[in-house]
């Protein structure tokens, strides 16, 4: 339906350019009207520009020709992207820019002198097929410049489906890397993926009301019923899929083009593909991976991943007619696996950043079906946190190859790279997808073939991947109760030890903030510390804090700020005389001062009162911090006035965690992340005479998780009443 919509959009266009042409009596000879770009494809959006030229021969006066054309398209409302050039010109603009070469591949006639428009076309595809060479890599830079900026379509929570990378200016530049005749590009694929996203910016650009190509959130519902699809997630899915096919089709594209580009301008081409052999039944020809003559799919269930292993590891295409006639062929995979099989699954899972692009392959070849059924409950799923760059598929891969640096620190690099796969495998349900992915970790480990003790190491990993990282950056690492949470769940230092290089892969490959020096230190401690509780059955003992050295003009009233850089932010240590509602004092002044707050450690010295900041900012000013400090202290301002409780769409979580300390009360909180929400719960457990002992701060999208262990001001862990009461009043100050 929207086809013909672009193409009655593009009749109207071509009626209202040919009529001012000959309303302003434009000649028949020697100059021609012609639409580039979009329009020249006819493939015009509701509001998409006119992009028009006016040409010409060389030596034809126009006089006030163009001026003529121009006016009455400009009183249409049309919006006009025009320009006058002769032919010799537009030889010129097209040498000096490959984006206007490219433009011009998509000439049209509208009006004039069709014998030019003909010989325009002509001499733009000869000049661009003959400087495809050389013009090609300059493609290629500007693309991934692009998609670098931009970012990937099938993984943006807000996509752009014109520049983001997999999108239609992706699928522009596969029609002209088509148009050198240098390699070949599955035409009906592509073409088919085309004019679904052509279909998709239609109806955004009509929901918009405007010329955007961005996909809000608010649009996916009626975006799903303008494509006739279920509901948002259906729309998200069929855009991410789409997206995902053309950044496939364009990888394998820019591929052949390097292996083209890598060879003689005029090599002695054979009569029959040379296959130089790289395993039983799979060969190499023309940089891909292929099957060889002698192969037997029918009676060799292994060959698919034997091909597409020996692929990444050299990191060359795996063949999609290789990978899709296997899927057709290739004899089913016997239950339990044969060995053969698992350790194929393993390299290949371990080939690091060559099993990107053989993975997409399997995943378009539907090849994955055949030995991952599993896979599909996580294809294409949006992460519930907006910190995750890509979807769980993706995520999931990244994390393959990130756990491939690491499986030299392993014990068992087979069980890491399987756990790595298999982490998020639960998630799109309603049951927590640790929970929910146990027992189907456990079903796949055993139908690859692993003995039991390994079954239940994979499915042990899976269930708890996410310990280490939460317990880290979320619990005291000097509580005893810290470290036996993580020794007892884990139970061997193998398993530990697993643990640790999957947590490292997890967080590296959700965003750069997810495995910051910060959070590294905090999970590396505690993964030592827990590491010698199992290995000696005694805990390390607390990190001690020495007596920092009170400056000697430090009063009464007064308060000493020194800041120190540190990776990735700053440390900033407070000493004043003690008193309830210092700290409090102090999470207000940072909050007024926007320093964004990791983590706090506070204990008594003598009548002082000490507390350590590490925070996210990498310049801070202490000399600001004080006069901020002192406003507060001095009544001069007012945090509560500053940073009152907002209306949240989800109400506060605060809860009492009595498992996690013997010594202190811990209490989580939940919330929006904002401005003062320390400040906030601080000075609330201020007014019951509360003290903090240590607040350990953390952010996972948009939601800030806060644990703060509580002790009475005369010390001690408070009464479960006590502890009721100071959840109460948090709550309360939060809401």
């Amino acid at each position: 339906m929207t086809a013909d919509e672009r193409a009655a959009r593009t009749r109207a266009a071509d009626d209202l350019c040919s009529t001012a042409y000959a309303d302003c009596s434009g000649p028949d000879n020697g100059v021609a009207l012609v639409a580039v770009g979009g329009y020249g494809r006819a493939e015009l959006a509701p509001h998409s520009d006119l992009d028009v030229v006016l040409v010409h021969d060389e030596g034809v006066e126009l006089g006030e020709l163009a001026t003529k054309i121009w006016y009455p398209l400009w009183d249409s409302g049309s919006q006009l992207d025009h320009s006058v050039r002769s032919l010799p010109e537009m030889v010129a603009a097209a040498d000096a820019d490959h984006r206007v070469a490219s433009g011009l591949l998509d000439v049209r006639h509208v009006a004039g002198d069709p014998n030019l428009t003909l010989r325009l076309r002509t001499t733009m595809l000869a000049q661009w097929r003959k400087g495809a060479r050389e013009r090609l890599p300059e493609v290629r830079t500007a693309s991934l410049n692009r998609h670098r900026l931009i970012g990937e379509l099938a993984h943006l929570s807000v996509p752009d489906v014109k520049e983001a990378e997999g999108g239609l200016r992706d699928a522009t530049t596969l029609r002209g890397i088509v148009a050198t005749w240098l390699v070949d590009v599955p035409h009906t694929e592509l073409e088919q993926s085309r004019q679904a996203l052509l279909d998709v910016r239609d109806v955004v650009q009509q929901l918009a009301g405007r010329a955007s190509d961005r996909i809000s959130p608010e649009m996916w519902p009626d975006l799903a019923v303008a494509l006739g699809l279920a509901d948002d997630r259906a729309a998200q899915v069929h855009v991410r899929e789409i997206g995902r096919r053309i950044t496939h089709l364009s990888r394998l594209a820019w591929r052949r083009v390097d292996g083209v580009l890598s060879r003689p301008r005029s090599p002695q081409t054979p009569r029959r593909p040379v296959l130089e052999p790289l395993a039983h039944g799979v060969a190499l020809s023309a940089g891909e991976v292929v099957l060889d003559r002698k192969a037997d799919p029918a009676h060799d269930p292994v060959l698919l991943l034997r091909a597409a292993t020996v692929a990444a590891e050299r990191n060359v295409v795996l063949a999609p007619a290789t990978a899709a006639r296997l899927v057709r062929e290739c004899a089913p995979l016997p239950e339990p696996w044969p060995e053969e099989a698992r350790h194929l699954l393993v390299r290949l899972l371990a080939s690091g950043r060559g099993l990107l692009e053989v993975w997409e392959t399997l995943e378009e070849t539907e090849a994955l079906t055949r030995f991952l059924p599993e896979w599909e409950r996580v294809r294409l799923l949006p992460h519930a946190s907006v910190i995750h760059r890509f979807t769980v598929d993706r995520h999931v891969v990244e994390t393959c190859i990130e756990a491939s640096e690491l499986i030299r620190t392993v014990a068992r690099p087979d069980v890491l790279m399987v756990a790595a796969l298999l982490h998020d495998i639960g998630k799109g349900g309603l049951t927590e997808h640790s929970v929910a992915g146990e027992p189907i970790a456990r079903a796949v480990a055993t139908r690859m073939g692993f003995e039991q003790e390994s079954v239940d190491l994979i499915a042990h990993l899976v269930r708890w991947h996410l310990l280490l990282a939460t317990t880290a950056t979320t619990r005291d690492p000097d509580d005893p109760a810290t470290v036996d949470l993580v020794a007892s769940t884990m139970g061997t230092a193998e398993a530990l030890s697993l643990l640790s290089a999957l947590t490292e892969a997890d967080a590296k490959a959700t965003a750069p903030k997810a495995w910051s020096s910060w959070r590294a230190g905090l999970i590396v401690d505690l993964s030592r510390r827990a590491r010698a509780a199992l290995d000696t059955g005694v805990a390390l003992p607390p990190i001690t804090t020495d007596e920092l050295t009170v400056p000697d003009d430090l009063d009464p009233a007064s308060v000493s700020i020194t800041v120190e850089p540190v990776p990735d932010g700053s440390r900033i240590t407070t000493i004043a005389l003690d008193r309830v509602g210092l700290l409090a004092d102090f999470a207000a002044m940072l909050a007024l001062q926007r320093v964004p707050v990791r983590a706090a450690r506070v204990w008594a010295q003598g009548e002082y009162g000490v507390s350590v900041w590490e925070v996210g900012a990498e310049s801070v000013d202490p000399a600001i911090l004080r006069t901020k400090y002192d406003a507060i202290v001095g009544g001069r301002a007012d945090p509560l006035t500053r940073f009152a409780p907002g209306a949240d769409a989800l109400a506060p979580t605060v809860v009492v965690r009595p498992e996690a300390s013997e010594q202190a009360t811990v209490l989580e909180v939940r919330a929006a992340d904002r401005p003062g929400v320390v400040y906030l719960v601080c000075s609330a457990l201020a007014r019951l005479d509360v003290a903090v002992r240590s607040a350990h701060l953390d952010t996972l999208g948009p939601q800030a998780v806060d644990v703060f262990y509580l002790q009475e001001a005369s010390a001690g862990a408070l009464s479960e009443t006590r502890a009721a009461e100071a959840a109460h009043a948090v709550r309360a100050a939060l809401s």
